[in-house]
């Protein structure tokens, strides 16, 4: 039997001698996708690329649309006879993704094709010569008939404009102002305040001169269109005749990428119908492009700031990315790396 004070010592020797030590050791443990991440990264990389690979071999070379006809024409007559029989037995069957929905062009319009715009790049701004000649063919030729109430000349500086030359500008046309000490509206030149002028004094004015037509606000006609740039350099170029069966009343013209064919406004882009300042080849498809890249400025006149902070917003974030990985990692890491390990101690039995 055991004295107190033998005890006392031999329980303290127990406590002391077993006692959880943790032991730090490197997070390198093999896994079922290789021996530690660098090959499980590396694995899942040789992954994704045999499988791109593979995937773009069997969709081109091996489930073609000749190898695939027969396939769609079992299925087709499959689900038809099907349909059959849940009809006798009075139930309306849909099948999922076996109904096509067709697509008239007579109705919408010949789907535009789509063009290399620069613009449409993540890295790349507008062309702001282009915008600039647009603004020109605009100010010739579509100025006569439509209007652009959204935009004013201020909006042009520092865009395709200096300051002087869009006052310039605003002060070749007068606009209604007042009412003057007297009490009376007057007329004055331009300011950089103003909106472009307006072709007609009102709707029904422009119908009159249209033949019933309204010549649409060209403000935001690039965000109000399907298509957007594409269909209106599209329709600016694709007039044509009509083809035969198709009859056109007077008044009209043959349009295919118009809804529904028939368009009021006539032809009015042509080579050399605009002289440019700067000496650009003025061609019908190069006035076509300018015009509608100053369009689609007026209706994304935010674009370029837009996409600046895109891009700082994209620099910054992967920056706190980097930076919250390696906290996380520095914070966790003695955690994650660490052994819990029970080593039972030994003492004399008295």
């Amino acid at each position: 039997m055991l004295s107190k004070v033998a005890y006392t010592t031999t329980a303290r020797a127990v406590r002391a001698s077993s006692t959880f030590r943790p032991v730090r050791f490197a997070s390198t443990q093999a896994g079922p996708f290789g021996a530690n991440r660098k090959a499980a990264m590396m694995w899942f990389t040789k992954a994704a690329a045999a499988s791109a690979i593979v995937g773009y071999g069997v969709s081109n070379y091996v489930l073609t649309d000749d190898r695939m006809a027969p396939v769609y024409k079992a299925v087709s007559e499959a689900s038809t006879e099907l349909k059959k029989k849940a009809k006798e037995f009075g139930i309306e069957l849909e099948i999922p993704f076996t109904v096509a929905h067709a697509f008239s062009t007579a109705d919408h319009g010949l789907h535009p094709p789509h063009y290399p715009w620069d613009h449409y790049s993540p890295w790349k701004s507008y062309d702001h010569s282009s915008i600039r000649r647009g603004f020109q063919v605009y100010k010739e030729v579509c100025s006569a008939c439509h209007s652009m109430d959204y935009i004013h000349y201020r909006n042009l500086v520092g865009v395709s404009h200096t300051e002087a030359e869009a006052k310039e500008l605003a002060a070749e046309y007068e606009y209604e102002d007042g009412p003057d000490d007297s009490g009376q509206m007057f007329m004055r030149p331009g300011k950089l305040t103003d909106a472009m002028p307006k072709p007609y004094p009102n709707e029904e004015a422009a119908r009159a001169a249209n033949g019933g037509a309204y010549p649409p606000d060209l403000s935001c006609i690039v965000r109000a269109r399907h298509g957007e740039d594409d269909y209106i350099f599209a329709l600016l170029l694709g007039y044509c005749d009509p083809p035969a069966g198709v009859n056109i009343r007077e008044g009209l013209h043959y349009n295919p990428y118009f809804p529904g064919g028939a368009i009021a406004m006539a032809r009015s882009i042509f080579d050399e119908v605009v002289d440019y300042e700067d000496g650009t080849p003025n061609n019908a498809s190069q006035l076509a492009k300018d015009v509608t890249t100053f369009l689609s400025w007026a209706s994304y006149p935010e674009h370029d700031e837009r996409k600046k902070m895109g891009l700082k917003t994209l620099a910054i974030s992967a920056m706190l990315l980097g930076l919250s990985v390696w906290w996380k990692r520095f914070k966790w890491s003695y955690v994650k790396s660490k052994k819990i390990v029970y080593r039972p101690g030994k003492f004399d039995e008295v």
